[in-house]
């Protein structure tokens, strides 16, 4: 099996779960941890090709600094949204499962399986 790479928050359930799902299967995930890390704009992009999604599908929905920065409710356009990841990736949706057969969003944990 290839490598399977989370981007994760220790702090948040459903990244967390997944990580232990993942394990569950006989897996070591790689954890980047990306609150820590600071993804820049190039990274996430390339994350979102591997998802098939526009930024604004892997921005966390009701996040303060969202808000602040008039994310939602189509205030704002996609360069402006990935530009706003990149400062401040707590807006980043999570978790995020890559491997070589693609990427996803696990939610649900089961999604996982898809990849795998």
């Amino acid at each position: 099996m290839s490598k399977v790479v989370v981007w994760h928050n220790p702090s948040c359930g459903s990244s967390t779960a997944a990580v232990k799902y993942i394990r569950e299967k006989g897996l070591e995930p790689e954890l980047y941890l990306y609150l820590r890390e600071r993804p820049d704009a190039l990274k996430i992009r390339e994350v979102l090709k591997n998802l098939r999604l526009q930024p604004s599908e892997l921005l966390r929905p009701k996040e303060a600094k969202g808000q602040e920065l008039g994310l939602y409710g189509g205030q704002a356009g996609e360069e402006d949204i990935l530009a706003a990841m990149a400062s401040h990736p707590a807006l980043i949706q999570r978790p995020i499962v890559i491997t070589t057969k693609g990427a996803v969003l696990a939610r649900p944990k089961g999604r996982i399986d898809d990849i795998l």
